[in-house]
């Protein structure tokens, strides 16, 4: 299931903004670094290097803070969002966090799975692998520095794939267990509770000649505003969650036209890439 809303102005001048991208540079007036998350002023996440042939990133650093959940919306997030158009009030409360901006709601239906990195599932470890090969000054894969959640892939076309994230803000082992296990049983009598999540599309596509399956990857990431033991609990349970997903549009590595696609692109069910593409 996904529903989308029309791209709608929200948020607030990027100086009060509790969460917003920022830009690391190498020195004053050099070339840019890293391109960040920011959550409280501090880096909480180091995202995909804006050249677009570099690995699709999303890294958890030392300085990421807590979550950004919010009480005067928690009880309307308990049951199923319908449509993002009706939400306005929703969307309004969460852009009072984010920087102002064009963002494209996305009400979609998840079954996540969750992963830590370097085991079985892990995008960076396999897929990721496969188009890049290992970082070449570390000898590794990179590393998220955080367990996340698989929810959907698909193909673009022949020479691309749609992989998509669910990132939380603290990782699973600081969720409250009882809350975990009090979503996980209304999970099992049917509720389907709602999250919410700022998201980013980066296009990246390798240009080293290296890789096995030289496929462009998009990378649809959401990072959790709200809904941390939603998701781990419809994890643990195996059972969907609505999610609403405020896509950051000027913020992405990735054009207009590539966003307007992503309706379409999720509308069937999830396909894997085949083994050399």
């Amino acid at each position: 299931m996904i529903k989308a809303g029309e791209p709608r102005s929200l948020g607030v001048p990027s100086s009060e903004a509790r969460l917003r991208f920022g830009t690391e540079f190498q020195k004053l007036g050099g070339a840019p670094r890293r391109r960040l998350l920011m959550v409280d002023d501090e880096p909480a996440f180091e995202l995909s290097f804006y050249c677009g042939t570099c690995p699709l990133l999303f890294q958890r650093l030392e300085t990421a803070g807590g979550k950004l959940s919010l009480e005067s919306v928690r009880e309307r997030l308990t049951g199923a969002l319908e449509d993002p158009d009706d939400e306005a009030g929703v969307m309004e409360a969460f852009g009072a966090l984010l920087p102002e901006g064009e963002y494209l709601p996305l009400l979609l239906s998840v079954e996540p799975r969750l992963i830590i990195p370097g085991r079985e599932g892990d995008y960076f470890s396999g897929e990721q692998v496969t188009a890049w090969g290992i970082n070449q000054f570390w000898g590794l894969p990179e590393y998220p520095h955080t367990p996340y959640y698989r929810t959907f892939e698909t193909a673009v076309d022949a020479d691309a794939h749609l992989y998509e994230f669910v990132v939380p803000m603290v990782p699973p082992t600081l969720n409250d267990r009882e809350r975990v296990e009090e979503y996980v049983a209304l999970m099992e009598q049917g509720a389907v509770p709602t999250a919410v999540a700022i998201s980013t599309l980066d296009v990246c596509q390798s240009a080293l000649g290296l890789a096995d399956d030289p496929a462009a990857h998009w990378g649809l990431t959401h990072f959790l505003l709200d809904g941390h033991h939603k998701l781990e609990a419809a994890a643990t349970a195996g059972r969907p969650v609505r999610l609403l997903s405020l896509l950051a549009l000027g913020e992405s590595l990735a054009g207009a036209e590539d966003s307007a696609r992503l309706p379409a692109l999720r509308a069937p069910p999830r396909s894997a890439r085949a083994a050399g593409g």
